[in-house]
């Protein structure tokens, strides 16, 4: 029996959320530029999103590039910025084939224009897929995405439009980038480092954590059931006792 075949198709997390980390030390690994590694986290990321859509996930969100990463050199910001257009024209066709809808989140704006525009295209052509929603996360901050909602909120405050009684969590959440998509069940971070690095830090409060040791380009579709059947194998309470949980 396959690590698929073990699976519960009945308990499949709706919202999987992933910090793809470890392409340059895995370059490093294998005595190649930092660019390599991300050119084989982009053949991880076509495993695991065909691997996701295939058991019955329907919201991927993928940590494809922070806000902090911005400050690294040029010459790597040049490189992953071209990797993308690349990956989006490439895979394209396979997203509307398999039905994936894509989605970015983030300070799109500050993208380069033509990875921008490619990759609003992309947008457009699968916004009619219904399969699975594929969210990449792109110049993407936690910390800019709260501030935003806030500063959203308290300008109806003042406007009149919001009673500041009014606002709750589930409030907040609707003025977040993540809106129109459930909250994670399940975050998987790569490469053995155990931090959140500034994501999706309001989304994933009840979320269970997976941390692995495997680079995100070694990281493949048994290391994804993997982490599934983990998660099938946590109690999951939200506040509540194991007994409570029983007695439903």
């Amino acid at each position: 029996m396959t690590l698929k075949d073990k699976i519960n198709s009945k308990n499949i997390p709706e919202h999987v959320a992933i910090i793809m980390d470890g392409n340059g030390r895995w370059a490093k690994q294998h005595g190649k530029l930092r660019v390599f590694g991300h050119e084989n986290g982009v053949t991880a990321v076509k495993k695991i999103v065909e691997a996701a859509a295939e058991i019955g996930v329907k919201n991927l969100t993928l940590y494809a590039f922070s806000t902090e990463n911005w400050k690294r050199p040029q010459s790597e910001i040049n490189a992953l910025m071209n990797l993308l257009i690349k990956a989006l024209n490439k895979e394209l066709d396979s997203l509307n084939k398999n039905k994936i809808k894509l989605y970015a989140i983030g300070e799109l704006d500050k993208l380069p224009s033509k990875t921008y525009n490619e990759l609003q295209k992309a947008i457009s052509t699968t916004e009619s897929n219904d399969k699975m929603n594929l969210i990449l996360a792109l110049s993407y901050s936690s910390k800019w995405e709260i501030i935003e909602a806030t500063k959203k909120i308290s300008s109806k405050v003042l406007s009149g439009e919001i009673d500041i009684n009014a606002i709750n969590d589930k409030l907040f959440s609707s003025f977040l980038c993540t809106a129109n998509f459930p909250d994670p069940s399940l975050l998987i971070r790569t490469s053995g480092e155990y931090r959140l690095s500034n994501f999706l830090l309001w989304q994933i409060a009840y979320a269970e954590l997976y941390f692995t040791d495997k680079l995100w380009p070694d990281f493949g579709r048994e290391d994804f059931f993997e982490a599934i059947l983990d998660y099938q194998n946590r109690e999951r309470r939200f506040g509540k006792t194991s007994e409570q949980l029983k007695q439903k």
